[in-house]
């Protein structure tokens, strides 16, 4: 779940990462290592597909692995801009399902917030990426984008991964690391800005409760 992985340490999506090293709750020093492994694992993860999916994958294609046309394939591996989309617009598409999915992951994680019921966490982001996924898909994670985008340009789709649609590889590689920090900013507005409060009302709740109980005694 994200929100148990945030707390715990075991995010994998740099975004992530990168926001907790803006809330100052991790290290920096953590961070390239994180995300090499993060795309890593996800290089790994479009290997095993590859494997599995081949024979369709050469098929499909009619003997070519193309990156972008009718029969284009590299799609299925990283993220591509639908045919409306340009440039700019996917940036701001990019960071703002970034954004939505940090401040769902900082609500859940949010230690004065109530617990959120089991298996919820889960859907967060299945919801940010039906509700925001039409334009180029689920890039709000870079290493989800750049770990399969390397390895098909060197399993045959070539450099093309990268210079395709106007360069759109910078797209999911940049945009969720400015959508992390106009999360964090909303959060620490609505939510970080307000936390000494909080834990003073909850003090306050806490002596109420413990007067009640005793008088109830």
């Amino acid at each position: 779940a994200a929100g148990g992985a945030a707390q715990q340490g075991g995010h994998l999506n740099p975004a992530v990462t990168f926001t907790l090293r803006l809330l100052g709750r991790e290290p920096w020093k953590k961070f390239p290592l994180f995300f090499v492994f993060q795309s890593l694992g996800a290089f790994l993860g479009a290997v095993v597909v590859f494997g599995m999916y081949f024979d369709a994958l050469w098929d499909f294609g009619q003997g070519q692995l193309i990156v972008v046309g009718k029969n284009a394939t590299a799609g299925i591996f990283a993220t591509y801009p639908a045919k409306h989309l340009t440039l700019i617009n996917g940036f701001f598409d990019q960071i703002i399902g970034t954004a939505a999915l940090i401040l769902c992951i900082l609500a859940i994680v949010e230690e004065h917030s109530r617990p959120v019921p089991p298996g919820l966490q889960a859907f967060t982001v299945l919801v940010v990426g039906l509700s925001m996924g039409y334009n180029a898909g689920y890039a709000v994670n870079p290493a989800r984008d750049l770990g399969p985008r390397l390895f098909t340009a060197f399993a045959g789709w070539g450099l093309e991964v990268f210079t395709a649609n106007t360069y759109w590889f910078l797209v999911p590689t940049c945009a969720p690391f400015l959508g992390a920090v106009v999360g964090v900013l909303v959060y620490q507005l609505m939510i970080g800005c307000h936390r000494a409060e909080v834990k003073e009302m909850s003090k306050e709740e806490e002596e109420r409760l413990r007067l009640a109980t005793l008088e109830d005694s």
